[in-house]
């Protein structure tokens, strides 16, 4: 596995309709304004044998919510790309991890926010858990610090201190606890679990 990081600012992101139909492309080093089209994303919680899950401080060169702490990853499509080819791609590019049972949570799940410099962020945002397999090198021009902690303490720090993370998170840990236990994806009992959700 390299340890040399390459920023992908030339990369790209797939513009979408409300319906989620794709309908184009735009410079991913461009698209966050206050004016974010609305784009395609996933977020990703990586939880260990022991289910820690895995929360990560964006670095501070990001340009919506540095150094915030928010979930394991996050990332863009795409055009060709199917959802599990970017998780697997992001979770290198970002934290120099190999990730295996990607699973979904919430398929439907989409937001906007405004940070405090108001740069938007405008997504459809699948929320996917998955293990890691193998150690972290995290990239310091995504993530500036990592920890692992127990799922449900997280859980509960996000309750207790909501603005110290990400919107998104707070957001999509709202969304897993709504579902009933009895209409979650396998990929949502095993979070829920792990977050300590009846």
């Amino acid at each position: 596995m390299s340890t040399t990081h390459v920023p992908t600012t030339a990369d790209h992101v797939v513009l979408c309709d409300d319906a989620g139909e794709r309908t184009g492309t735009f410079p991913r080093a461009e698209v966050h304004t206050t004016d974010t089209p609305l784009h395609l994303a996933f977020s990703c919680y990586l939880l260990d044998d022991a289910d820690n899950l895995l929360i990560t401080r964006r670095a501070l060169v990001k340009r919506t919510w540095p150094g915030v702490w928010t979930n394991s990853f996050c990332g863009h499509l795409r055009w060709t790309e199917a959802v599990e080819d970017s998780i697997a791609r992001h979770a290198e590019h970002e934290l120099g991890a190999t990730v295996t049972g990607v699973d979904v949570v919430l398929p439907e799940f989409r937001y906007r926010a405004v940070d405090a410099s108001g740069v938007v962020e405008h997504e459809i945002c699948p929320v996917y858990v998955a293990r890691v397999d193998g150690d972290l090198t995290p990239n310091p021009d995504e993530v500036s610090e990592h920890v692992w902690a127990p799922a449900h303490e997280v859980r509960a720090a996000v309750q207790a201190t909501p603005w110290a993370f990400s919107p998104w998170m707070g957001w999509q840990l709202e969304a897993i606890a709504a579902v009933r236990a009895d209409e979650r994806t396998p990929g949502a009992r095993v979070l829920a679990g792990a977050l300590g959700l009846a």
